[in-house]
């Protein structure tokens, strides 16, 4: 798998929109619909562990709680 098949975004970040997505989140308009409205799998929230708001332009590996698709996986 190539990095160009890798989401940049956090895999515990959630939307209704995403749960549809075959393929991993490549870009905000993948996890977004018309609410905006997502959520941290961890928190359950629209906060995350580090209480920063969650959403795809935050919810990268910049971040202090970001987890890429292979910590979830282990």
């Amino acid at each position: 798998m190539t990095s160009s098949h890798l989401s940049p975004y956090c895999c515990d970040l959630r939307s209704k929109k995403l749960m549809l997505l075959d393929r991993p989140a490549l870009e905000a308009k993948d996890v977004l619909d018309g609410s905006n409205h997502c959520w941290c799998f961890r928190t359950q929230k629209v906060l995350g562990p580090d209480r920063a708001r969650v959403e795809p332009d935050a919810c990268t590996a910049e971040r202090s709680c970001f987890r890429s698709v292979f910590e979830s996986v282990t």
